[in-house]
């Protein structure tokens, strides 16, 4: 079938009910996993367990946050001002990936990737480490809820004011780089404004600074005569300009269509029909996103085949998958190392871009890298599972023989089936291996598997 054939088998109406399940698609474990892939970044066997006990719904409601763990936060914020103090960025994503990997909302940790993604800001670049810290809390705060504030606070936040320029951005000599990707990237995409728009908002921004890493606007250095954008004005200051570009038609379209690609499908683009009904939610709830997420993860779509497996894993859902699904604790600066390695460094997106995801994600460099970052994890001493070591981790769960121990791996760390050939060349690729050590190798030979890579 030709890939751009594919959404039109789907009637949009359908795609986005909320999804009930039935004899021939039910709510099972394979189907809990895939929830938890995309709506975090892989499950545990407790969360696997509370879903099987657990409806649906009550599993999906689970992902949006009622309340404040204070708990939790305490600790986050014991260990990200540990961080903080010792003023290393290379440490800066310990305490972001401690997060993701205990934190009692991982749909808010998830959400607050895609908005590093989205709104991507590199620390090299801008090397404060408390600059960085501050803008991924911003992103988290917003994680679920108003684009529009998002956009309001990223385009006064001196991490993205550093980054793009837009903190030296004077009226006598206009910079446009914010002006450009905030409505190409950030709002409303290609095609929807002009050249003579950039650098109408350019002029908006002038005299837009930093001080002591707090936003401070500098009257003398603002251009305070009349512009026009997007058709709209005359208008004065950016505030102004921000609410235009929020206001567009093109900007909930733009964000429906990136929410689409993060958690339904890499390829192929979409049709505007089926992303309309995401833009027109987006749209009545005012660019409040989360209700347009819920219903993106509840959907009849989100549990078809046209969903299912039609994702390539990024390295930090690749890796922490893997460490979810077998209860593992280890050396998270080993581990954040890894990631840029394979292609994901938190804090380092390789330009204003983000990362491009899908297809990029793998190459002959990155796949190496992708089964080396496994094989230390698991073979360093330091490593436990289960707060054991791995042969008492086995055994606490039951696992008693290596059929036993790849079975579990493929039903809890992998989203596909895999024929008993496949199975069976294993094994038996590892009969001479000792007990401990094959169970080991039995692990880093199912990473280098092409199937460990979709979700």
């Amino acid at each position: 079938m030709n890939p751009n054939e594919l959404w039109s088998q789907v009637d949009p109406a359908w795609c986005w009910e909320p999804w009930t399940p039935s004899e021939d698609n039910p709510w099972n474990q394979q189907a809990a996993l895939h929830l938890y892939r995309r709506a975090g970044f892989g499950a545990t066997p407790k969360n696997l367990a509370l879903a099987n006990q657990s409806t649906f719904q009550t599993t999906l409601d689970s992902f949006f946050p009622q309340s404040v763990d204070a708990e939790y936060e305490r600790e986050s914020s014991d260990l990200t001002k540990a961080i903080l103090a010792g003023g290393n960025l290379r440490q800066l994503p310990v305490g972001w990936l401690h997060r993701m990997l205990n934190s009692p909302h991982p749909l808010v940790e998830k959400m607050t990737l895609f908005w590093h993604g989205h709104f991507a800001t590199g620390a090299d670049k801008v090397n404060d480490i408390f600059a960085m810290q501050q803008q991924n809390q911003t992103l988290r705060a917003s994680a679920l809820g108003s684009f529009a504030d998002l956009v309001r606070a990223i385009s006064k936040d001196p991490a993205m004011l550093v980054y793009l320029d837009s903190a030296y951005n004077r009226k006598a000599h206009p910079n446009e780089n914010y002006a450009r990707e905030l409505m190409e990237l950030f709002c409303m995409g290609e095609g929807n404004y002009t050249e003579k728009d950039v650098q109408e908002l350019a002029r908006c921004f002038t005299g837009w600074e930093i001080r002591r890493l707090q936003f401070r606007f500098n009257p003398y250095q603002h251009d305070s005569g009349s512009k026009q954008i997007l058709g709209s004005g005359p208008i004065e200051s950016g505030e102004e300009a921000i609410e235009i570009i929020l206001a567009h038609p093109a900007t909930p379209r733009f964000l429906a269509l990136k929410l689409f690609r993060f958690f339904i499908a890499d390829e192929p683009s979409p049709s505007d029909g089926l992303i309309e009904p995401l833009a027109e939610q987006l749209r009545r709830d005012n660019l409040q996103v989360g209700q347009t997420v819920r219903k993106i993860l509840g959907s009849n779509l989100m549990f078809s085949s046209f969903a299912r497996n039609r994702k390539i894993r990024s390295p930090i859902e690749w890796l922490l998958g893997w460490m979810q699904a077998l209860e593992i604790t280890g050396n998270l600066q080993q581990i954040s190392e890894s990631l840029g390695q394979m292609g994901q460094q938190l804090y380092y997106p390789p330009n204003v871009k983000g990362w491009d995801g899908g297809r990029s994600w793998i190459n002959s460099s990155t796949l190496v890298a992708r089964a080396n970052a496994l094989h230390r994890v698991i073979r360093d001493e330091n490593t436990r599972f289960g707060k054991k070591k791995l042969v008492d981790y086995a055994k606490s769960i039951s696992v008693d023989s290596p059929e036993r121990w790849l079975g579990h791996i493929i039903e809890t760390c992998l989203g596909v089936g895999i024929p008993d050939v496949q199975r069976e060349e294993l094994l038996k690729s590892v009969e001479s291996y000792p007990a401990a050590e094959r169970l080991r190798e039995i692990l880093s030979r199912v990473a280098m598997w092409p199937q460990t890579h979709i979700a």
